[in-house]
């Protein structure tokens, strides 16, 4: 072990000292659930890293993985890095294209395939000739010699030993989910991905021991992410106190949620949103305001919600990604979840800056995490120097050359300031400005947090490049769609949008006043490309939609327009 343990390192101690804790489990269909302690976790890693090893690729090819959350994507990656091979996890809803573009592009050696949606549509980004093996919870895949993950398990002996990596060994290339242009490969080193994780178990510590050192979360945001596979799998990974549960499906989702019973639960800002909407639903804001201002309810009513999210036991809470609306923070800390909020990017492995617990201000993302070194460039934006920086961009030096100041820093192409506290506010991408016909500036995302406040608002965008005035469009909340058919509704939804309008302008400067809402016609979704894979809007992708109509909702001179 070297004297600075690495990822690898703190898995071989987990495996000798607690060899029958359980770390994974995994439904497998029809109520059942599989566990898979450190012992058989790593046993199933060692023989595919056998397996691997006799192929005879080259020291640090290229492993690609599309998969859902499994413990099998863990397991894998652990034998990817036992045989000295680098990761490259796909995200699973990408389309065919995207993935012909991802394995051509890290030059993969071997495909993993595990649990899908999609596979027939995706299988054709797939060349022909890759290797590849099935993990179990696969779908069928007709394709000539690709092996079952149980086979060859079966048939092979365990690497023995401690296989080591070196610090500046490549372990992920993470391709970026970016809502603009083409995936970038981010390379992340052993070092590197080491050392922000255990900046995340130690912060963890500091703010609450039971949730870091004994603590139940489940995994379901893309493992093909940083912020999931930092601060879940490799936080696990390092720690040895996680025990960590996955989804089964979306349909399953909240009882998944129950089962595992979590202490620590990190989402992005839709899911909060939903899971609001799902309590309101059942309970209307102002009888649950009631009875939260009423001292001989609150305490039962807080149980009763958080039992119904499966958060009962959530000490801790988070979110990320995104903008969290603050109206939607100040609801959760009323029922007495300790949420905070973070910020950070692939580039620096999903370390940068993050709230403290009590103490952060609604609005910001919190402080430097420890290690972190950050501040504000002349025009506004944010730099940030972390220890989970990454090694550069995979193929494209002449990115790297554009993203770091001469000192080092990281060009996040995000604007923001620190308040008189030092915790960071955010107010926009740089490459997001545009300019109306007014000829100011305008930022689309700090206008866009508060149309997501409203709840009938489950996501917008703001735009108006070269228009008279900007304007937005409203996807609503899931709850309200169904009933549009009704002209009642519709109605009442469109005299309360035309209040938000005015409510919403009455607190802008007068050139980032909106013209008008326009309410999408169809939910915006992962499959048709208009959301990332950890749900942010693409930008770019419903602009190019909506391009023809803008001029028509323009003409009509209504505040409140049906695409």
């Amino acid at each position: 072990m070297s004297d600075t343990p690495l990822i690898l390192d703190h898995v071989y101690r987990h495996e000798a000292e607690q060899p029958d804790r359980v770390l994974l489990s995994q439904p497998t269909g029809g109520g059942e659930v599989a566990d898979y302690t450190w012992s058989q976790t790593l046993d199933q890693a060692r023989r595919m890293a056998a397996h691997l090893r006799s192929l005879g690729l080259p020291p640090g090819a290229r492993f690609a993985m599309l998969a859902k959350n499994s413990a099998h994507f863990f397991i894998a990656e652990l034998a990817i890095w036992m045989a000295g091979g680098s990761t490259v996890a796909i995200f699973p809803t990408e389309t065919a294209d995207n993935v012909g573009y991802v394995l051509a592009h890290s030059e993969a050696s071997l495909l993993f395939i595990g649990k899908l949606d999609s596979w027939d549509l995706q299988s054709t980004g797939v060349p022909e000739g890759l290797p590849c093996i099935r993990l179990p919870l696969a779908p069928t895949v007709d394709r000539p010699g690709c092996e079952a993950w149980d086979d060859i398990v079966a048939r092979t002996e365990p690497l023995t030993g401690q296989p080591q990596r070196a610090a500046d060994d490549l372990a992920m290339l993470l391709y970026t989910s970016g809502s603009t242009g083409q995936p970038k490969g981010v390379m992340q080193s052993f070092g590197s991905i080491t050392a922000a994780t255990d900046g995340i178990i130690s912060e963890q510590l500091q703010r609450d021991a039971g949730v870091a050192m004994d603590g139940r979360v489940l995994s379901y945001l893309p493992l093909a992410h940083c912020f999931e596979r930092a601060w879940v799998e490799c936080a696990a990974l390092v720690s040895g106190r996680s025990h960590v549960f996955f989804s089964e499906s979306l349909a399953t989702f909240m009882a998944d949620l129950q089962r595992a019973q979590v202490t620590g639960f990190i989402s992005v800002p839709r899911l909060w949103t939903k899971f609001q909407q799902s309590v309101l639903a059942q309970m209307p804001a102002a009888q649950l305001d009631a009875a939260l201002a009423n001292p001989a309810m609150a305490a039962t009513v807080r149980q009763k919600v958080l039992t119904s999210l499966g958060l009962a036991h959530a000490r801790r809470v988070g979110s990320g990604s995104a903008p969290l609306p603050a109206e939607l923070m100040r609801w959760y800390r009323k029922l007495g979840l300790d949420m905070t909020e973070g910020y950070a990017m692939t580039e620096d492995f999903a370390y940068s800056h993050g709230g403290q617990s009590g103490d952060q201000a609604i609005g910001t993302v919190g402080r430097p995490q420890p290690g972190v070194q950050a501040r504000i460039a002349d025009d506004g934006e944010v730099l940030v120097k972390s220890p989970g920086g990454m090694a550069g961009y995979y193929k494209q030096p002449e990115l790297d050359a554009e993203s770091f100041t001469e000192d080092g820093f990281f060009r996040t192409g995000d604007l923001g300031h620190y308040d008189e506290h030092g915790q960071l506010v955010l107010t926009g991408r740089k490459k997001e400005l545009f300019k109306t016909a007014k000829g100011k500036y305008v930022a689309p995302a700090p206008i866009e947090n508060k149309l997501n406040a409203h709840p009938l608002v489950e996501l917008s965008m703001v735009s108006g490049l070269g228009q008279p005035a900007a304007y937005a469009v409203l996807q609503l909340d899931e709850f309200v769609r169904p009933k549009l058919a009704d002209p009642a509704v519709r109605i009442q939804v469109e005299a309360a949008l035309a209040q938000l309008l005015h409510d919403v302008n009455a607190q802008l400067a007068s050139h980032e006043h909106l013209q008008m809402l326009v309410i999408a016609r169809e939910p915006w979704r992962m499959e048709d490309g208009t959301l990332t894979p950890t749900m942010k809007i693409k930008r770019s992708r419903i602009e190019a939609q909506v391009a023809d109509a803008v001029s028509h909702w323009y003409a009509s001179g209504e505040p409140v327009v049906w695409a």
